[in-house]
């Protein structure tokens, strides 16, 4: 069962730093989120002027107001359940909180958390594969880092993304995600006001400094 988001007055954090425009920026971020799957590594700019509760970045932020709604379980790292995020997003998206990994359907991480397995969370059933968790995870930065060759649905050729601060487990976890397919989570990584996607069907390679 999900938690309600508030038993009291949310606070006046939690009023604040939502969507200047609801609709028109959620289209505009919806927009961008249906390229970045389409296709996988596109580094995507988020311009709206949001203000969402530290320690989430924005890019997140607009990911969370954009996609979340009362029908979406939400599950929150500890940095993140342990700010006021979870009144925030109970009152610009009507979202609700569970503690359960598997019941998520958006699980939104902080940057420097710790993984073993994406498989805690909903990965979606060979009948249903669309039932499952959508991660967001923070990380550093989108540019800079150690360059992951991509290939897959989506893709000519190889793209390239250079991730700053994914965890040292995330090419093993990556792997066993991807051999679930058709099941399997699909993954959002945001630094700042970017973000990519990363779909189940992307294939991810280290290369060589």
């Amino acid at each position: 069962m999900s938690l309600p988001i508030n038993s009291t007055l949310p606070s006046d954090e939690a009023l604040t730093g939502g969507f200047a425009d609801p609709v028109f920026n959620a289209q505009s971020v919806f927009k961008m989120m249906m390229d970045a799957m389409a296709r996988p590594g596109t580094l995507q700019t988020v311009i709206s002027d949001i203000a969402p509760p530290a320690p989430l970045g924005i890019a997140a932020g607009a990911i969370a107001l954009t996609l979340c709604d009362h029908d979406t379980p939400v599950w929150l790292s500890t940095g993140f359940a342990k700010s006021t995020l979870p009144e925030w997003l109970g009152f610009h998206t009507g979202a609700s909180v569970t503690p359960e990994k598997i019941e998520a359907r958006f699980a939104f991480l902080e940057a420097g958390m710790l993984l073993s397995s994406f498989n805690q969370f909903a990965v979606g059933t060979q009948e249903y594969p669309d039932r499952s968790t959508t991660l967001i995870l923070e990380i550093a930065a989108l540019e800079g880092g150690t360059e992951l060759a991509l290939s897959g649905p989506g893709i000519s050729g190889i793209a390239m993304i250079a991730p700053i601060g994914l965890p040292e487990t995330f090419l093993r976890i990556w792997n066993d995600n991807r051999a679930l397919f058709p099941r399997g989570v699909d993954l959002v990584l945001t630094a700042g006001r970017q973000f990519l996607c990363l779909p189940r069907t992307t294939k991810i390679i280290a290369t060589e400094m």
